[in-house]
Parts: structure tokens; sequence; C-alpha cells
């Protein structure tokens, strides 16, 4: 039997605007709204569910995804012009720098209810 992530539900404060914004940095287009739902599906077909939620609900979660040179190039350009705070690394000691880990790019920055993105061109640990 193969086994693979379908979809997950991202909570946020207003998930139109949390959609839009990793859908702009991505270079995607978020789908139509579904219930409490606006969906971005990615190329592996795994969709981010975004729901609103109150504040205080929302757990702060991690979201990484693998993008190719060209989309790093084109998604790190968009944090840029957007003004967007990025870090190389998780715990945010190296503002305004990228990564080179495992002979790849990363970057860290927020999404509006404070989730951690990144993207990065290379599988860390070398796991594909």
């Amino acid at each position: 039997m193969s086994v693979e992530l379908n979809h997950t539900i991202v909570h946020c404060r207003d998930n139109r605007e949390s959609a839009k914004f990793l859908a702009h940095i991505l270079g995607l287009t978020p789908g139509a709204e579904w219930g409490p739902f606006i969906p971005l599906v990615l190329s592996n077909g795994v969709t981010l569910d975004f729901a609103t939620v109150p504040a205080e609900s929302i757990s702060v979660q991690h979201y990484a995804f693998l993008v190719s040179e060209a989309e790093f190039d084109a998604s790190f350009e968009r944090i840029r012009t957007e003004g967007i705070t990025y870090w190389a690394d998780p715990h945010r000691k190296h503002p305004g720098e990228i990564n080179h880990n495992d002979g790849g790019r990363g970057v860290y920055f927020p999404d509006p209810s404070g989730h951690g993105m990144e993207l990065i061109t290379r599988p860390y640990g070398g796991w594909s």
C-alpha cells in the first residue's frame, strides 16, 4: 500500500489573506472557497486548506516547501520586494540572510498568522 499526504488544514486569522499570501510568494493561485476553506494545491497534489479560526486558537506551525532553483529565485524576489522579514535559520539568529545547507539554498519567513514558512532547494540530510 502506498501512503501519501493528501491535505492538511492550516489555521489562520483570515483564510483568504493567508492563502493569497502564500500563493503569491510561491507563484501559485489559491482555489475557490470550499466550505470554511481556501485551498492551495501544490504540484505534488497536496492541498493546504486554509481555515479561519480565532487568533488565540492558532498554534504556530512550520511548513517547508521544496522548490527548484528558479522557483526559489522568483519566490525570494517576491519576499524581498514585499519587505517580508526573513532569516537563514529557524531560530531567527541570522536575519536578512539565506542558508546554503546541503548544497542548496533556504530561507525562513513568517506568514500573516505567524506560521514559520521555509523554502529549500535541496532536502536536508540528503533525503529525497
